[in-house]
């Protein structure tokens, strides 16, 4: 899952509609967003079908001119505020909504038109991406420390420390892995922590289990370009996006009103007016708007942001399971009839479990439906490939 979280008034439901085409509402003040809203966004990889020369017949996800959409979950919570982990604004509620996302994509309004508290007024987004941060930093500092003088007393009988910090951290996805990761450096008696190692275990932590994208929004405004720069400078070590959400929002209802046709490639984006004769003078300078837009930074950067943060942030790999490796189907003949996301270093075993628990305790072997070869059970899954389990029957 991914979460979007940035202060209020940066277009981050415009972005979560964007992404999922789920309408909610839109407003330009403060906490538009009451309940977290989750919806179904969609991550585009490459179909198998074009090289294939076939037509496929998807079941868990769709294929538009050999672009693959798979569908993930997207959660958009409120606004968050300085302050928010002591209770401010929406407070706290907000932040464990996004305990179970896998990673974050932050929305900073570029423009700087938005003041800390979202309101209409000056802004830096370098500081609002600093105190965003903190605020998640603080979130998980709080969780880690609280109740630690009884934490200390089960350590001194357990003596394992990753599986106490495990259990303190219960319910923030954050695996033993991670934790044994952020603490590789630390002193093994958790006796001896003071309250500035806690501090640097949360952001060690935040930045392992919660990796992030700056979607730099509103990036078509005047004001923004500037910004962007300075996001680049600032933030060398993470992804920068140029988005603009309304953009991507107006192109899609412009595709779905049948005004235009949206082109896509590996370099860039366009679209195709389909009827000019349908253009009021207003749409046409807003489609040059866009175009002018497009030209400058390829996208609109909002798919960019879902994609890279499943392929580059979270390491996923498509992989698509068939039942029949010769004609690339499941048993009623649907060809290439699902695609799964599973992360790199994840085995054909891997892949039998996640079809279904009891084919991975049946496994007996792995085909290459391409090449036509047998692979065992520790064949590293590559991106895009096509896989037969066999099983024990």
């Amino acid at each position: 899952m991914i979460g979007l979280v940035g202060k209020p008034n940066v277009g981050k439901s415009t972005f979560f509609n964007a992404l999922t085409e789920k309408e909610v509402d839109i407003g330009n003040y403060p906490f538009t967003t009451i309940e977290p809203n989750k919806g179904i966004g969609f991550i585009t990889s490459e179909c198998p079908c074009k090289e294939l020369n076939l037509k496929c017949n998807p079941r868990n996800s769709k294929c538009i001119d050999g672009i693959r959409y798979i569908p993930v979950e997207v959660v958009d919570v409120a606004g968050l505020v300085p302050g928010a982990y002591e209770g401010r604004g929406m407070g706290n509620k907000f932040l464990d909504d996004l305990r179970q996302a896998d990673a974050f994509i932050l929305v900073v309004d570029a423009s700087g038109r938005t003041d800390k508290e979202g309101n209409i007024g000056e802004g830096d987004p370098v500081e609002d991406v600093k105190f965003l941060l903190e605020e998640l930093d603080m979130w998980i500092y709080k969780i880690l420390s609280k109740n630690w003088d009884k934490l200390l007393r089960r350590a001194q009988q357990e003596k394992n420390i990753v599986k106490l910090l495990k259990d303190q951290l219960s319910g923030l996805n954050i695996s033993e892995e991670d934790i044994k990761m952020a603490i590789r450096d630390f002193d093994e008696s958790l006796m001896k922590w003071k309250e500035e190692d806690l501090l640097e275990l949360a952001k060690r932590l935040r930045k392992i289990s919660k990796p992030f994208i700056i979607a730099a929004n509103k990036a078509d405004l005047p004001e923004a370009e500037e910004n962007i720069k300075r996001l680049k400078r600032e933030f060398k070590d993470y992804l920068v996006i140029p988005t603009s959400a309304e953009i991507e929002l107006a192109l899609k209802r412009a595709e779905k009103s049948g005004i235009i046709k949206r082109v896509f490639d590996r370099e860039k984006e366009d679209f195709i007016i389909l009827d000019e004769s349908k253009l009021s003078p207003q749409m046409k300078r807003a489609l040059d708007y866009i175009k002018e837009f497009l030209d400058k930074y390829g996208s609109t950067g909002v798919q960019k942001c879902l994609n890279e943060a499943y392929f580059n942030l979270l390491n996923s790999i498509v992989v698509y399971p068939v039942e029949d490796e010769n004609k690339f189907s499941d048993k009623e003949g649907n060809v290439l009839p699902d695609a799964f996301l599973m992360r790199k270093g994840d085995t054909a075993r891997d892949l039998a479990y996640k079809i279904h628990t009891d084919l991975g305790e049946r496994f007996l072997y792995a085909i290459d439906a391409r090449k036509k070869i047998r692979l065992g059970a520790d064949y590293e899954l590559k991106h895009n490939d096509i896989i037969k389990i066999v099983a024990v029957r």
